[in-house]
């Protein structure tokens, strides 16, 4: 896998996507949030706004959720991924951020078919979802909470509502 580890406390997240809650939209779809993908170093970076890949400070705060993916399972190594990840960042520093079309997920989406990860050049905004969807790890109890207390409670307070009302 990663040659340095995850160390969630420095915020580094060797070969890893990583994810983080968007305030009031995750709160009403806990599936829907802000992706990056990090370097070889575990350096995040993110389509975070129109012109603007940060690194390092995701546009909605720290990782809540991060899926380590295989380097070995990258034609050129660690290279070819430092590379793949470089490169889709200097392109989207030409984009205009697109909520729906054109977003952060698109951004991590161009890396991997940068670096041909694992083998295939088709990916998109929508498989890069699933698979942290489905395959994403919680960055501790409180990324688990970050993700899904807001969209428990909301969700919550609106059965109560209806209760009441019907």
């Amino acid at each position: 896998m990663a040659t340095e580890p995850i160390d969630i406390r420095k915020n580094r997240y060797p070969f890893c996507i990583v994810w983080t809650p968007i305030p009031m939209i995750t709160w009403l779809f806990p599936f829907i949030g802000h992706l990056g993908i990090c370097t070889s170093s575990g350096i995040i970076r993110d389509f975070a706004g129109s012109y603007f890949v940060s690194e390092d400070q995701m546009g909605f705060g720290d990782p809540a959720k991060y899926l380590q993916l295989e380097i070995s399972k990258v034609p050129g190594g660690v290279s070819a991924w430092d590379r793949a990840v470089q490169d889709a960042s200097e392109e989207y520093k030409n984009h205009v951020h697109n909520l729906c079309c054109d977003n952060c997920h698109s951004h991590v989406a161009l890396a991997l078919n940068n670096m041909a990860y694992p083998g295939k050049r088709n990916w998109n905004m929508v498989a890069v979802c699933w698979q942290m969807l489905f395959h994403g790890k919680h960055v501790g109890c409180s990324g688990f909470l970050r993700t899904w207390a807001p969209a428990v409670l909301l969700y919550a307070i609106i059965a109560v509502i209806a209760v009441f009302l019907a």
